[in-house]
């Protein structure tokens, strides 16, 4: 059981969708992930602020926020930043899967949030990013 934190940044425009995305990813996804702590954000100067300055370990991105969604602030991100953390993107219906794949998100979660679903999204995404702790 881990007991690291980790920080996940939450995009949308709106308030209910931020707080359905952490309500269905939960404090902890995984006992192996340990606690989750939320950072919010309604637009994307504060998204560009929270990831250059490093503060968020995983960004969920609603791919429908307006006036710029999440799968536009997701390529950019994977585009212009070295090392930029996984990204998860929310997308209304299952059919736009692909463009989430165009935006170059680590995995895609579909409205309506399942929890089971989206906390072992969020999990598997942590698990494959994370560098393994060496000795030495």
């Amino acid at each position: 059981m881990s007991t690291s934190i980790t920080t996940i940044l939450v995009f949308s425009h709106r308030a209910e969708v931020r707080e359905a995305i952490m309500t269905a990813v939960g404090r902890r996804p995984a006992a192996d992930i340990g606690r989750v702590r939320y950072l919010e954000a309604d637009g994307i100067a504060a998204v560009l602020s929270i990831v250059d300055e490093g503060q968020a370990d995983l960004l969920i991105l609603d791919g429908e926020a307006q006036p710029t969604g999440g799968m536009g602030i997701s390529r950019q991100l994977k585009n212009e930043i070295a090392d930029c953390p996984p990204i998860v993107v929310a997308v209304r219906r299952r059919d736009d899967r692909w463009l989430a794949t165009w935006s170059q998100a680590d995995a895609v979660l579909v409205h309506p949030l399942d929890p089971l679903a989206a906390a072992e999204t969020v999990a598997e995404v942590l698990r494959s990013t994370r560098l393994p702790v060496t000795n030495g």
